[in-house]
């Protein structure tokens, strides 16, 4: 029964947290520094998916042929939304939670620095002598005197100065340490808030437009459109850009500066209407130097070549007329494209090949251009026929989905090889009409991007580098001066003891500046 009882008293009860304590642990977990550093590493390796795969939101064609190319892998990748990374929900989760964290982190650290701001410097110790730095000397002024010197001398130096008695006086100063790092942390939250504002209202989009042609700000109108998840594509500014004429400057100068050929300035010249019915206004665009409209800005992207192709029917029918844009492979716009004529009759019509502004055929490399500007421009084309758009997925402009399309050949059996010059036409074989090279123009690639978060966001990184700064340069001190009376009638000693709150280097001589200071304040040689 004793053995019993014994056993009974020495058992100690387990405690019990409960849903509210382990709430509370759970809190504490999710606020601390650790956990926000480490859900910052998780959010910038959760990023990389991004950057591996092909985004929908940005190419949608290349995302769809990477998962028919990959029948296994592909599906899996875009359940887990690898081809949309930034608006997945997993991704979604580590930004609101490293948001959670952050604040729950720096709200508590502002009301602590708050109320140490406002208090006043703790008490001096009795012994100066056992802190980090000290000096002493013995000074020739009554106590009060040099107590009064110690007070000015402290203030100079910009410390924050309090008397807990009438034999020592109290200083500290730094206090901006803190708030410089208080000030990056609550900077960096309002980074990441502009961020997911300009993620959720903004939104982008690409579009190519050959000289003479008006772009009108509607979605139907772009080439590639990425909304935020909360904007409806039906309000967009009503505003329109027509490009007038666009330069493109190159070195033509073999002995100049710089290398042959190489581009010295694109500037689009445009007319813009903000809205129906308003006057028109010109504006150019250049390189780095948007146009800023009503809820967007116009960047210059891009430029490149848009020959005018026209093509004709057996019966002499026009199926297709307009300035073709070709994406440049190089610095001499050697560029690829693709024409695509849905309207053909018996069989759709696919033509593919290259521009060359400067035409060349060598040897060894075949079809060529020398020089970016248009000098001697040429077509070389290949056609198919057959179903230009297989399955109804998403494509490029400029290149052409084979797989249900055949190749045209010529009478020796060999692939049909066209070559035309501006005003050339040339018959297609089997009945399928013709093919006129009408002209060159140029395009402009735009891009027009909305992002309302851009403004808090450049504000907020500003001042997170200028907190960053201050809780990097400025130093964290306290420094204590206590007297009391000498051997000698009319002399005092001094102590002075200094104390950082981080590593300080030069707190030894901030200790002797201020006791040389109080010699020389007080007339003591």
């Amino acid at each position: 029964m004793a053995q019993a009882t014994r056993e009974r008293v020495t058992d100690p009860a387990q405690p019990r947290l409960g849903a509210k304590g382990w709430l509370r642990w759970t809190w504490r977990q999710l606020t601390s520094m650790r956990t926000a550093l480490f859900l910052l590493l998780l959010l910038a390796i959760g990023a990389v998916p991004g950057s591996i795969w092909p985004q929908r939101s940005i190419d949608a064609a290349r995302t769809a042929d990477y998962i028919a190319r990959h029948p296994t892998l592909g599906p899996w990748l875009d359940r887990f939304g690898f081809f949309e990374v930034y608006a997945s929900p997993w991704f979604a989760a580590i930004y609101l939670l490293l948001l959670i964290s952050l604040v729950g982190c720096v709200l508590p650290r502002s009301r602590q620095h708050w109320r140490a701001v406002r208090a006043a410097p703790p008490r001096a110790p009795a012994r100066l002598a056992r802190l980090q730095s000290h000096a002493e000397a013995t000074i020739d002024a009554p106590a009060d005197e040099v107590l009064h010197a110690a007070r000015e001398v402290l203030r100079s130096k910009r410390f924050r100065v309090h008397a807990h008695d009438d034999a020592s006086v109290s200083a500290e100063r730094g206090h901006l340490k803190e708030s410089g790092n208080l000030l990056f942390h609550v900077a960096l939250v309002f980074v990441i808030v502009g961020v997911a504002v300009g993620h959720l209202f903004g939104w982008k989009g690409d579009v190519i437009v050959p000289v003479g042609q008006t772009f009108a700000n509607t979605l139907s109108r772009y080439d590639t459109f990425s909304p935020g998840p909360w904007v409806d594509a039906e309000d967009l500014s009503p505003f329109t850009v027509h490009v007038d004429r666009l330069d493109a400057t190159f070195e033509e100068s073999v002995t100049g500066k710089g290398q042959f050929g190489q581009p010295r300035d694109f500037v689009a010249h445009v007319t813009t209407t903000s809205r129906p019915g308003a006057p028109a206004e010109r504006e150019t665009i250049r390189v780095n130097h948007p146009l800023e409209m009503k809820g967007a800005s116009v960047f210059l992207l891009g430029n490149g070549y848009a020959p005018v192709i026209t093509v004709r029917d057996a019966k002499g029918e026009v199926v297709y007329h307009d300035a073709t844009p070709f994406l440049a492979q190089d610095n001499n716009y050697k560029s690829v494209g693709a024409v695509k004529v849905a309207g053909a009759q018996p069989k759709q019509l696919g033509f593919f090949g290259l521009f060359l502004p400067t035409a060349v055929i060598t040897p060894d490399g075949g079809p060529s251009s020398v020089f970016p500007d248009a000098k001697r421009p040429a077509l070389a084309l290949g056609l198919y026929t057959g179903n230009l758009f297989p399955g109804g997925r998403p494509q490029s402009v400029f290149t052409l989905d084979t797989r249900e399309l055949t190749q045209v050949k010529a009478k020796d059996g060999q692939p049909l090889r066209i070559w035309l010059e501006p005003g050339q036409t040339v018959q297609l074989p089997s009945g399928l009409g013709s093919i006129t090279f009408d002209g060159v123009e140029r395009f402009a690639g735009l891009s027009i991007r909305s992002d309302p978060g851009k403004l808090l966001t450049l504000v907020s990184a500003l001042l997170a580098l200028a907190g960053l700064v201050a809780s990097l340069t400025i130093r964290r001190r306290r420094v204590f001066v206590r007297v009391s009376p000498a051997a000698d009638p009319g002399r005092t000693v001094v102590s002075v003891g200094g104390l950082a709150k981080d590593d300080d280097d030069t707190l030894g001589e901030a200790v002797e500046d201020v006791l040389t200071a109080l010699r020389h304040r007080t007339g003591t040689t």
